[in-house]
C-alpha cells in the first residue's frame, strides 16, 4: 500500500468512526429523550443471540431484525480497514475492539445517553469478526478489484454462517413455546374430565361463541371443581369466559394455581360479553378450577415453555 492511499485509508476509518459515535451516541433523539432518564441501565446478560430468521421473518421484518442485523453489518468495515492500516494477528485485533466497545457501551450508559447491553457487544465483535475474516479471504493478491470482489463475497458467505450458527444455537438453548395442549387432554384427579367435550355453541353479546377445545360450566350442579397436576411446568396459561346471553348474572369462577389465585371474578361484575386470561407461570404444579352459578369458561389450555430438541411434537 502506498503512502497516498495509506492516509485516503486512515482518514476513511476516522470519517466512518465519527459516523458510528454519531448514531451511538446522538442519534434517534438520544439527546431529546435525556433529561426523561433517571437511571443507569446495564445489561449484562444476553437476552438473545442473532437468531436465524423463518421465511415469514423475512417477509416482514421487524424493528429488532433490522436493529440486530445492523449492530453487525454497522461494524464490519472496521475488521476490514484496521488490518489494512496495522498489522495485527486476529487474537490482538478482537481482544483490543471488544475493549473500546466496553468502554464505548459504559460511557453510553453513564451519559444516559443509552444503556450498556451486552448483545450490542457481542452483536459488533461479530461483525468486526466477520470483517477480519473478510479481509484474510479476500486481501490475498495485488489485484485491488479482485481483492475488493472476493472481500465482498466473503462478507456475504460469512455473515450466512454467522447468521444460521446463531440462530441454531438460539434455537438450541433458548426456551419457546411449545405445542397448544387444551386442558381436556389431561384428566382431573378425581376422573373427570371437561363439561362439554364436544362443545356446543351459545352466544354472548349477540356474538356466536364456538368453543374449539373444550367448555366448563356447572350444568345444573350448584359448583364444580376440577383439579389438574401439570407437573411443575414452566407455561402459559389460556382461557375464556363469561355470561352467556339469556342467563342472568350468578355465580362465581376462580382459577387457582398451587394456591395463587390467578382470577377470582363475579358473575355480577360480568357484562355479556367473553373475557380472556393469558398468564405466564413460571413453575406450574396443580390448577384448580372452582365454577359456580352462569358463568362458562372455554377453550383452556397451555403452551409449556420448553427447548425445542424436547418437544414431543409440533403444533398442527
Amino acid at each position: 500500500m502506498t503512502t497516498q492511499q495509506r492516509k485516503i485509508m486512515f482518514a476513511l476509518t476516522i470519517f466512518y468512526t465519527i459516523v458510528i459515535l454519531y448514531f451511538i451516541f446522538l442519534a434517534f433523539g438520544r439527546v431529546d429523550s435525556l433529561d426523561q432518564r433517571t437511571s443507569y441501565v446495564f445489561i449484562l446478560v444476553p437476552d438473545s443471540f442473532f437468531r436465524l430468521p423463518s421465511v415469514s421473518d423475512l417477509l416482514h421484518p421487524t424493528l429488532m431484525d433490522f436493529v440486530g442485523f445492523g449492530n453487525i453489518a454497522a461494524f464490519i468495515p472496521f475488521g476490514i480497514l484496521i488490518p489494512l492500516l496495522y498489522r495485527t494477528s486476529f487474537v490482538r485485533f478482537i481482544a483490543l475492539f471488544i475493549l473500546s466497545i466496553l468502554v464505548i457501551e459504559t460511557i453510553q450508559a453513564l451519559t444516559l445517553l443509552g444503556s450498556f447491553d451486552i448483545d450490542d457487544v457481542i452483536q459488533n465483535s461479530l461483525g468486526a469478526a466477520v470483517g477480519f475474516g473478510a479481509y484474510k479471504l479476500g486481501f490475498r493478491t495485488k489485484n485491488v478489484r479482485r481483492n475488493i470482489a472476493v472481500t465482498g463475497i466473503s462478507i456475504v458467505v460469512l455473515m450466512i454462517v454467522v447468521w444460521g450458527g446463531f440462530g441454531i444455537i438460539d434455537k438450541a438453548f433458548i426456551k419457546d413455546m411449545g405445542p397448544f395442549v387444551p386442558l381436556n387432554e389431561l384428566i382431573d384427579r378425581t376422573g373427570k374430565t371437561s363439561t362439554g367435550t364436544k362443545p356446543y355453541s351459545f352466544k354472548i353479546g349477540g356474538q356466536t361463541v364456538e368453543p374449539k377445545y373444550n367448555m366448563y360450566s356447572v350444568e345444573g350442579n350448584p359448583i364444580e371443581t376440577y383439579t389438574y397436576t401439570l407437573g411443575n411446568k414452566e407455561l402459559y396459561l389460556s382461557l375464556f369466559y363469561g355470561i352467556p346471553d339469556q342467563k342472568d348474572f350468578h355465580g362465581r369462577l376462580s382459577v387457582c394455581v398451587d394456591g395463587h389465585e390467578l382470577l377470582s371474578t363475579s358473575a355480577e361484575d360480568q357484562h355479556h360479553q367473553p373475557d380472556m386470561l393469558l398468564v405466564y407461570l413460571e413453575k406450574a404444579n396443580e390448577l384448580t378450577i372452582t365454577i359456580e352459578g352462569n358463568v362458562t369458561m372455554w377453550d383452556v389450555a397451555f403452551r409449556e415453555m420448553k427447548y425445542y430438541w424436547s418437544w414431543e411434537k409440533r403444533e398442527e
